[in-house]
């Protein structure tokens, strides 16, 4: 089999054909780094908010997750290809991992807040790239992603703060 062999049909063209698939790559490799670096979190939290953060990582790490089967897919649907193993993902990822032994748990929410935001940077990137090809379909699934991504800043944001509602 070659990489011909791969190409699915599509009427984006080779640029588009070339480009979105590789935007999905880096995204999903991203996708990839948040759900593990969320669910590390959900495994390692501690303290007397424990039940509360546990539960709230372990739903946004099932949302994170159920992402990345459709971001590869629809690279596969426009003629691209995807990732193929965890050395790959670790070449293509831009959110870092966190291997500490310990974090604190407000620290844990800061900072899963902002690799979603950068996650929702990234993701208004392939947008663009998708609307300067014409490929409506990638950019509206996009479009949900941001979505989600946007509520689960909301939730890390005001789960983190401390003041009068504490």
């Amino acid at each position: 089999m070659t990489k011909a062999d791969l190409q699915s049909p599509t009427d984006l063209g080779a640029n588009a054909n070339r480009d979105v698939p590789a935007a999905l790559r880096a995204l999903l490799a991203d996708v990839f780094a948040l759900y593990l670096k969320t669910k590390n979190f959900h495994w390692h939290v501690s303290g007397s908010h424990f039940r509360d953060y546990h539960l709230m990582l372990d739903e946004q790490a099932d949302q994170i997750f159920a992402m990345t089967d459709d971001i590869a897919e629809r690279a596969r649907k426009i003629g691209g290809t995807t990732l193929r193993s965890i050395g790959h993902i670790s070449r293509e990822q831009r959110i870092l991992d966190n291997d500490a032994d310990y974090v604190d748990p407000q620290d844990m929410l800061a900072e899963l807040r902002s690799d979603n935001q950068q996650l929702t940077r990234e993701m208004r990137r392939v947008h663009e790239l998708c609307d300067e090809y014409g490929d409506v379909a990638t950019a509206s699934v996009l479009e949900n992603w941001i979505d989600e991504t946007e509520r689960r800043i909301w939730f890390l944001y005001e789960t983190g703060r401390s003041g009068q509602n504490s």
